[in-house]
């Protein structure tokens, strides 16, 4: 995370160093970025970068928790206009996520998060959306979701639902980089593996 000074910047400045973090980040992976090519271009020293944030793995964690947690937002909206259907507000979601890669810097930014995958990585996309903590962001989920045509008998069940589908949505965005389908090959691959899940895998005799 960045350190209290970042915070103290104005939001161009914010927003400026951001933006030229992401470029680096988008030109190559974390472990092949460079510090000097991100204060190069934000016009900024080595010295007042480290005033903003220990390691450029905490500006690249930054950026990834900035991007889990609007998506987190968009996923509660689409909930919300969804009227609590949990199948069809994750297709949205996932609908808006493929769709945002149309531009270049930002599927490049991801393509090199998801092909270099850890669990730290992993961690900070989905930390958003579940949290073993039950924060308040997931209070919300479950309030807005209609739980009456889900097959599932109680709380610890839905967590298990969607822990499951975020597992699914998780590695359909992965092959999204891996095989780099196009958005229709995308949105098929995942609509008909939600279509399974909503119908079962074994037939009730």
């Amino acid at each position: 995370m960045p350190k209290k000074t970042f915070f103290h910047l104005s939001k161009d400045k914010q927003d400026t160093l951001i933006q030229c973090a992401k470029k680096e980040f988008s030109r190559v992976p974390l472990h092949e970025a460079s510090i000097a090519n991100i204060i190069k271009a934000a016009g900024i020293s080595r010295g007042s970068f480290y005033q903003y944030f220990e390691e450029k793995e905490d500006l690249y964690y930054y950026l990834l928790n900035q991007s889990s947690q609007k998506n987190n937002e968009r996923f509660i909206a689409a909930l919300k206009e969804k009227n609590g259907d949990l199948f069809e507000a994750f297709i949205v979601s996932f609908q808006f996520m493929i769709q945002n890669h149309t531009n270049q810097e930002h599927k490049n930014f991801f393509r090199n998060a998801f092909l270099n995958m850890n669990y730290k990585t992993e961690k900070t996309f989905t930390n958003n959306i579940y949290e073993e903590n039950r924060n308040s962001q997931l209070l919300a989920i479950f309030s807005l979701m209609n739980t009456e045509n889900l097959n599932i008998q109680g709380e610890r069940e839905l967590q298990h639902i969607l822990k499951i589908i975020i597992a699914v949505t998780f590695d359909n965005l992965i092959q999204v980089f891996v095989k780099d389908l196009t958005y229709e090959e995308a949105l098929k691959n995942y609509s008909e593996q939600m279509d399974l899940l909503k119908r079962g895998f074994k037939k009730i005799q």
